[in-house]
Order: structure tokens, then sequence, then C-alpha cells
């Protein structure tokens, strides 16, 4: 038998939130930064290459080889009564996520603080890690934003997002006739 997860609170907020900017959403731009910089690391060795960096071309560089700045991977279903968004967030706490909903838009924060100490006789390793991330997504006007509810268990986030009455009553099939 499937054991209940735990819930998590769910922030509803009526700000005006800031527009997102085309600018500040440039995937081709970056894919080309990664690209040209892969050319230049293949070109002048890839131990060297740091070194010949500038110092804020730096910092990326770093921040790539040790953070935790991926995106989590994010599912949507749409089922009969909810939508179904699960997201995987292993190595996680529950109190590590902050799940908001404002104007229309679901935002999922995280952050991830690692600590690994190692002691041996001949030796001392300590490292730390830390990295966030944050995803929105725009909640369809169907659901029932009051009824939202989420839960996390086994490193996978849960948030369903049932329909409104009106929603669920709204659907129709359509018959197709051959001609």
């Amino acid at each position: 038998m499937a054991e209940a997860g735990t819930k998590l609170p769910i922030k509803t907020e009526e700000t005006s939130a800031p527009a997102a900017k085309a600018a500040d959403w440039q995937p081709f731009e970056v894919l080309r930064n990664q690209v040209d910089r892969l050319f230049h690391d293949f070109q002048t060795g890839f131990l060297q290459a740091p070194l010949f960096r500038p110092l804020p071309d730096m910092e990326a560089f770093w921040r790539r080889d040790l953070g935790f700045n991926v995106s989590p991977a994010i599912d949507i279903v749409e089922k009969e009564k909810a939508f179904e968004l699960t997201a995987e967030l292993p190595g996680l706490d529950v109190k590590d996520i902050d799940i908001q909903l404002a104007n229309g838009t679901l935002t999922i924060k995280g952050e991830k603080q690692e600590q690994k100490e190692e002691k041996t006789k001949d030796r001392y390793v300590s490292e730390r890690r830390y990295g966030s991330f944050r995803r929105s997504l725009q909640v369809p006007g169907s659901v029932d934003a009051g009824k939202i509810e989420a839960s996390y268990k086994g490193g996978v986030l849960t948030v369903t997002m049932p329909k409104s009455p009106d929603a669920q009553n709204n659907q129709k099939t359509i018959p197709v006739t051959a001609k």
C-alpha cells in the first residue's frame, strides 16, 4: 500500500509580478556561448583554458563544474479532474522547497546544500556545494487555485491542481465523420 506523502504549504499572493522580458531568456545566445567556449577549450587545451579566460567568464566556468544550477525535470499530466505536476528533486528536504502561486504563475524554488567531510589517518577532505533553482509555470485558467495541494516523497514533488467544476463539465466530444 502506498504511504501518504508529506504535505507542503502553497503560498498564494495577489501582487503584480514583473513581466518577464524577452532579453532575460535567450537560449540560443547561451548555447552559442557554450559552443564557442567548447571550441576555445579544445584549441587551447582543457587544463589551460580557464587561465586564459577573462575574469567574468572564469566565474561561469567554475560554477558550471561545481554548482547545482540545473533545473529539475518536470512532467505535467492532464487528468479528468486535475492537472498533476511532478518534479524530480533528489536530495532535497521538505524545508528546502518553496512553492508560491501569484497572478496565475506557479513558482517552485529549492536550495540544496551539501557538505562532505572525510577524515583518515593521512588526509582530510572537506567539500561544500551550494545551489538553487527556480521554475515558474503558467497555471491554466481552469484550475481552482484555492484547492492546489503539494506533497513530497522519495525525491519527487507532486503538485495537484484540481480543475474547477465548470471546466470539468465543459468538455465535449466532437465526432469525426468521413467524407
